[in-house]
């Protein structure tokens, strides 16, 4: 059953004079996480309209901050919250804020300053402890987790900071186990949810990840990284109609939400081509086909030994090169050339046939033989792919077409990348500005 809306609790909080408490923050917060938000929103726009940040008192500054807080308009928040003083909610909220505003080393003395006001000091301290371990002081972090004791340790979100800690410190397993614990606590922590769905993508365990971000947006409020990153998965999977809602739900909150509408052009496009698995089943066969060795059919010893020397090594090889190109081979004459174009007929080949398509030879490690690089460019092609800062979507495909190293990757051309499945433009321009980074690109970009 939908949550009903307290109206006249809404009215009376509004209608006060003094600093909010923690208890009306967190009556309000709730509230807005309800099927119906709308008469909050209303009552506080209203409310908002007659305040400015340059006019307020810092008691009408403090509840101001908090309402535009909880419309989510973090940095309009922040220009009344700094003007707030001796309220400790203004303080704990303060420091929400300046977390968005990816300020935790301000965050963190907001904290420390909401616990001298008076609002919670145990959840105070967990908060500070999460902006101090994201200015990168993980030993103080821990020590200022642990300092909350067994009234810290009871919540859950003493488990999910604890978790974080150890993620950056590179303990996943540690890190896991406390945000699983964290979702014990509480199911619907959906910072932990969000950590847990993360890591098993990660890992590629996207069934479990899946079921996380479920869980993380079963209720309100629903985070836009949890639904980007849902819509990915699902997209994966070529459920495209649940990936559409999840940016949907995105665009519906931000328009003009860059990666949420490079996503639903992706989805058009997939929505717009036919995939025929007959058509991949016969692909497949086709290229089984373009792979046996030339050494599997039965040739003259001249054929063979004339297609040895010029490293022609399978039908694929022979679709790739011209009958003029065969000819000028030593000892290669036209008795041998018509012997070839038998062997390739009776398998519906043709000498040439894919010519358009001829890539250049590669070495084991999987990019062009260019033997006047150096070392160093040597080094920087046979790195993994896992070097560049990839998406879940782009690393999976980089599996999908057996690319491992920034070699291999080069080798390819944009057309042959836009051909993998689930692999749009998005992804595309990603991997051109990766590459871009470290002075490479696609082939024939």
């Amino acid at each position: 059953m939908a949550q009903t809306v307290d109206r006249d609790k809404l009215s009376e909080i509004l209608a006060g004079t003094g600093s909010v408490t923690a208890e009306e923050f967190l009556w309000l917060r709730k509230s807005l996480t309800s099927d119906q938000v709308s008469p909050i929103r209303v009552k506080l726009d209203e409310y908002l309209r007659g305040v400015t940040a340059e006019s307020a008192t810092p008691v009408q500054a403090g509840r101001a901050g908090i309402y535009l807080y909880l419309l989510a308009q973090h940095r309009e928040a922040e220009q009344f919250l700094a003007k707030a003083k001796n309220d400790g909610t203004a303080a704990y909220v303060h420091g929400l804020v300046l977390m968005s505003l990816e300020r935790p080393a301000d965050a963190a003395a907001r904290f420390a300053k909401a616990a001298e006001q008076g609002f919670d000091p145990v959840e105070c301290k967990l908060k500070e402890a999460g902006a101090i371990r994201q200015t990168g002081r993980l030993d103080e972090a821990e020590k200022t987790l642990r300092g909350t004791g067994t009234e810290g340790a009871r919540r859950a979100e003493y488990s999910y900071q604890m978790g974080c800690i150890l993620a950056d410190r590179g303990d996943t397993y540690g890190a896991i186990e406390y945000f699983e614990r964290a979702v014990d606590m509480d199911p619907h922590h959906a910072q932990a949810l969000f950590r847990l769905a993360g890591e098993n993508a990660l890992y590629g365990n996207d069934n479990e990840a899946i079921r996380h971000y479920e869980q993380a947006l079963s209720k309100p409020p629903f985070h836009l990284g949890a639904l980007l990153n849902l819509g990915l998965l699902y997209e994966d999977r070529g459920n495209y109609p649940a990936a559409a809602f999840c940016f949907k739900r995105v665009l519906s909150y931000d328009p003009n939400h860059a990666r949420a509408l490079m996503y639903m052009k992706d989805i058009e496009a997939t929505q717009e081509m036919f995939y025929d698995d007959e058509t991949a089943r016969n692909e497949a066969r086709l290229q089984q086909l373009l792979d046996r060795p030339v050494t599997d059919f039965e040739l003259s010893v001249r054929s063979r030994n004339c297609l040895a020397s010029m490293n022609i090594l399978s039908l694929g090889d022979l679709t790739r090169t011209t009958e003029a190109d065969l000819l000028a081979g030593k000892n290669f004459g036209e008795t041998s050339l018509i012997e070839i174009r038998e062997l390739m007929a009776a398998h519906g080949l043709k000498i040439g046939q894919n010519l358009a398509t001829q890539k250049p030879r590669e070495q084991p490690w999987g990019f062009v033989q260019t033997p006047e690089l150096s070392p160093q460019e040597q080094a920087l092609l046979a790195k993994p792919v896992s070097d560049l800062n990839l998406s879940v979507r782009a690393r999976k495909c980089m599996a999908r077409l057996g690319i491992t190293t920034l070699g291999e990757l080069i080798n390819r051309t944009p057309d042959e990348m836009l051909a993998t499945k689930n692999f749009g433009v998005t992804s595309l321009n990603e991997i051109r500005q990766q590459l871009g980074e470290v002075g490479l690109k696609l082939r024939n970009d």
